[in-house]
């Protein structure tokens, strides 16, 4: 198998290339525009340099939204597999960059399908890295409890979380949300009308150990080394108590090869750490606490961020029901560890 990775620098390429590095010849396009996007703390570089030693692996410093490079890669190698994860991913980042935002996301994305359409094989699979980010600001007109430390929903509904059926319309999404969405239709669009065997995974908190995680982008990575290096963190508005859930890079690849397996054109799949794995920022600050004995410094700002979640847990019920073999292998306590011992 010939297997094409987008972001191959990333948190999830990075995974996907030392997974099928093992039975496949691997290709990792990154032009490491993190270094751009956040400069050089944000840098993969680094990851690229770890990657090029695995055997069977080829690195491309190339632009997924430059026509003649990606028509040119994908021709000569023809993959059966590509596994898009590459993006601008800082919902705050894009509103100061909103026409590199949408040409990385939005026109990168349209550029590596219509390549895979022109040049690979009709049995070809093309996973795309979508975000819970496309359904905007919408989970907040959501009822909500509010208890002592976090935001719950009071739908039973909703109990277990948020699931595909949540419109992502008329709502607001930042910049990032907008060029996201753009990207996951047309995903969707290629699998329905061309019959391409596009995978669309919506992620919440995607997080591991090599995580480059920075304030715009990587909460939990982030908030772990402020806590390690005694740095302040400041918490945007909900009083802290705003929840997430978060998914180690490893579980999300696991789900990328189930629908590799056997893949469903234009298929949308919600992925996250569901409600298990769910926990607010005060929350985390106190796990952290617990398994590190370090106290984080934060304080609290009234202001949110705009069009940001005040509660988003995954509803993985689709995911699990289509491929029954998967399962969330990492709880949200082994995942802190795991990243405390990287930095550390």
């Amino acid at each position: 198998m010939r297997v094409i990775v987008t972001g191959a620098g990333g948190l999830i390429g990075s995974e996907a290339v030392r997974f099928f590095q093992k039975r496949s010849l691997v290709w990792g396009i990154d032009n490491d525009m993190r270094s751009v996007f956040f400069g050089p703390q944000g840098s993969v570089k680094s990851t690229i340099e770890d990657l090029q030693k695995l055997d069977g692996y080829v690195h491309l410093w190339s632009d997924i939204s430059d026509e003649d490079q990606i028509s040119s890669i994908f021709k000569k190698i023809r993959p059966d597999i590509i596994i898009h994860c590459a993006a601008q991913p800082s919902h705050d980042k894009a509103a100061s960059i909103p026409l590199l935002d949408f040409k990385v996301n939005a026109f990168g994305t349209l550029n590596l399908l219509e390549a895979t359409r022109k040049y690979c094989n009709s049995d070809a699979v093309f996973i795309h890295m979508s975000t819970n980010k496309v359904y905007g600001d919408k989970p907040n007109n959501l009822e909500l409890i509010e208890s002592d430390l976090r935001y719950d929903f009071s739908d039973e509904k909703f109990s277990n979380g948020i699931d595909e059926t949540l419109s992502i319309d008329q709502c607001m999404h930042s910049l990032f949300g907008a060029s996201k969405v753009s990207a996951d239709i047309i995903a969707q669009e290629y699998g329905r009308y061309f019959e391409l065997n596009t995978g669309i995974f919506r992620g919440g908190c995607l997080t591991g150990p090599q995580h480059a995680g920075v304030e715009l982008h990587g909460f939990l990575s982030y908030i772990v080394k402020c806590a390690l290096q005694e740095k302040p963190y400041v918490i945007f508005g909900y009083k802290g108590k705003q929840v997430r859930d978060q998914i180690h890079s490893s579980d999300v690849i696991s789900a990328f090869n189930r629908f590799i397996e056997n893949p469903i054109p234009g298929e949308v799949f919600n992925i996250g750490g569901g409600k298990e794995n769910s926990a607010s920022i005060l929350e985390v600050i106190n796990l952290i606490e617990d398994i590190t004995g370090r106290r984080l410094m934060y304080n609290i700002s009234e202001s949110n961020r705009a069009g940001d979640h005040i509660c988003y847990y995954t509803d993985l019920s689709k995911l699990r029901q289509k491929f029954p073999g998967w399962k969330i292998t990492r709880s949200l306590r082994e995942i802190i560890e795991e990243i405390v011992g990287e930095i550390k």
